[in-house]
């Protein structure tokens, strides 16, 4: 017999852990949290081992995608589309940027018929999860921050110089600096700032480590199922149309369980995840439910639709004595992450008792930097070497927002992270990848990025096969106002390097075969088709998937189905267009305003309540 619930929440990630914990708080309120993967290893925690959690089956969905208008330099001409498979979800792999969003992405949400969802009506529940700790490092808008939430949010220690450099060089081109989460992302002129990211004292905080690692081993009321793969929700027919009873799933070893909900069945699987269930269920566009053999129980056109993602095109330069070079951050690691093959202590650590003085005294130093890591916060590894950021507008349109972003990585990665998680061959990329890629090689990459595409892809099934994952059609580059945009924002890029404070940055890394095409020689200034070229063949995502179930379409203002009672979704796939920065902060805001949204609705007492009666 099916287990019973008063609220079963699908995903345990950016905002399902958050539903799960703040709906708990009521202790006679039995909430269920069905998660397909499980904890997260212990190497989530450092911040500058993300790489490690991509393309991991017990951490990352691995999922790829159709590119549309880029990826002619990709491996088979996909798209990357890492998602979380574990407690914490994607807030657990992702970058850790802390980014909210321009007030006037919301503000448009509102305008477009979203009532409720305004940049005011939003800021108290972007403070309620914060706990941002002081930093004498960047700009802070004090009003606009909470120090006491439970969601750490810091800037790295210590600050990386050529991160603070990047700011620099960002003021020297009419960018400002400023607190870009508070009042100063408003300004017309842009902000610029190292990032603010979901860590505290060097250690990543997901929504697993913020919300659910405090409370679900003390509250009996508080179920958490982990290695449940949901296959679909569990409908029933009433008297004014479908009801939502519960969700059924496979287990580990393969035999399927279900659990029931007396009051809500909230979808926070993510904007792939969430439209996949509700197609799974028989909720969706009619024809092509069919086309999978699935039975229509409620014809839903825009489910899976609408599919926003930001896309950012490295650039690379050649940086000596500024760029971080990757010996650097290996040994910042500790030890394991210089055993061969890739490094040149031993693959087997019993082997260290004959270690040569050299490298006996390199172990050593891997291993007081990764001790002084775990015990003061303070380290290489305390971000993901994604450091800073900055807004504007580029003038081309979206005048409600800055439509415009550019984000700075401090090194340069190593060949075999070009290949895995940026699927790009580094021996076409590079004239000689072994130079610039070298361990001891100190290069830096701009990330321009457009935040307001008008570009729109979509999820749709496979099969009727739950365990089939879905076809992501991202179709990047479908509006030409995108490809305008990314070419304006890869100039500002250029700009940025010019006014660079310090001596030591190199021009553009071009790869060769583009760089023939287009008859550039290393130091000419790129023309925009070179840009426009170099983006359509390595722009990558930042994997900010959204919208696929956007309020106004598939949910209404309170996150509710339309056409289907005790239904719910809540994670970024409801938001009506995607925001201008990283996606994980709004998201978090998302589980923190629908917890409240359910709360009030069946009588639900929360610790604490911050939004509008």
């Amino acid at each position: 017999m099916a287990e019973q619930f008063d609220v079963v929440v699908v995903g345990g990630g950016s905002a399902g852990a958050v539903l799960a914990a703040r709906l708990s708080e009521d202790p006679s309120v039995r909430v269920a949290l069905v998660e397909a993967g499980g904890p997260p290893p212990p190497e989530e925690s450092m911040p500058a081992a993300v790489a490690s959690l991509q393309l991991n089956p017990e951490t990352d969905w691995m999922y790829t995608g159709d590119a549309g208008g880029v990826g002619r330099g990709l491996a088979e001409g996909r798209m990357m589309v890492p998602r979380g498979k574990m407690l914490g979800g994607s807030s657990g792999i992702n970058y850790m940027a802390y980014v909210r969003g321009h007030p006037g992405d919301f503000d448009a949400w509102a305008d477009g018929g979203a009532q409720g969802w305004s940049y005011g009506e939003l800021l108290p529940y972007f403070k309620k999860s914060e706990g941002i700790q002081p930093s004498g490092d960047i700009v802070v808008d004090h009003d606009a921050h909470n120090p006491d939430g439970p969601l750490g949010v810091s800037v790295r220690a210590p600050v990386v110089p050529s991160a603070q450099q990047f700011v620099d060089a960002a003021r020297a081109s009419g960018i400002p600096t400023g607190d870009y989460n508070g009042g100063d992302r408003a300004r017309p002129e842009g902000v610029a700032s190292l990032f603010q990211t979901t860590t505290k004292d060097g250690k990543r905080t997901s929504t697993f480590h913020a919300f659910l690692e405090p409370v679900m081993d003390a509250r009996d009321n508080l179920v958490v199922i982990p290695h449940a793969h949901v296959t679909r929700v569990l409908l029933e027919d009433g008297a004014d149309g479908l009801v939502a009873t519960g969700v059924e799933y496979r287990t580990a070893d393969g035999s399927v369980e279900t659990v029931t909900a007396a009051k809500e069945v909230v979808l926070s699987a993510g904007a792939i995840g969430s439209p996949q269930l509700l197609l799974l269920s028989g909720i969706g566009p009619a024809s092509e439910l069919a086309e999978v053999g699935i039975d229509c129980r409620l014809d839903l056109p825009h489910v899976g639709k609408h599919l926003k993602d930001h896309l950012h095109t490295p650039m690379v330069f050649p940086a000596p004595g500024i760029g971080l070079n990757m010996t650097e951050v290996a040994l910042s690691l500790g030890p394991d992450a210089l055993r061969a093959p890739a490094g040149p202590l031993p693959a087997d650590p019993a082997d260290d008792d004959a270690l040569p003085p050299e490298l006996a005294g390199v172990k050593a130093e891997a291993e007081r930097r990764l001790a002084e890591w775990a015990t003061t916060g303070r380290s290489l590894v305390s971000s993901s070497l994604y450091d800073a950021g900055l807004w504007y507008s580029t003038g081309l349109g979206d005048e409600h927002t800055h439509d415009a972003q550019i984000g700075f990585l401090v090194c340069g990665y190593t060949p075999d992270l070009w290949r895995a998680l940026f699927r790009v061959d580094p021996d076409v990329y590079f004239e000689d990848a072994a130079a610039p890629l070298a361990p001891e090689s100190e290069v830096v990459i701009m990330l321009p990025n457009p935040v307001q595409p008008h570009s729109e892809g979509e999820v749709r099934l496979a099969s009727a096969d739950p365990l089939q994952p879905p076809r992501i059609s991202l179709n990047y580059f479908a509006d030409p106002h995108d490809v305008k945009v990314m070419v304006a924002v890869m100039r500002r890029a250029l700009e940025l390097v010019g006014n660079w404070p310090v001596d030591g940055m190199g021009s553009l890394m071009v790869p060769p075969q583009l760089a023939e095409a287009h008859g550039h020689a290393p130091g000419d200034e790129p023309s925009d088709a070179l840009l426009e070229d170099l983006a359509r063949h390595y722009a990558l995502t930042v994997y900010h998937e959204t919208s696929t179930c956007r309020i106004g379409d598939v949910v209404d203002t309170d996150l509710r189905v339309k056409g289907v009672a005790r239904l719910r979704v809540a994670d970024a796939s409801v938001m009506p267009n995607v925001t201008s920065g990283n996606t994980n902060a709004p998201t978090i805001m998302i589980g923190e305003k629908a917890a409240e949204l359910i709360a009030a609705e069946h009588g639900i007492a929360l610790v604490e309540t911050v939004g509008a009666a």
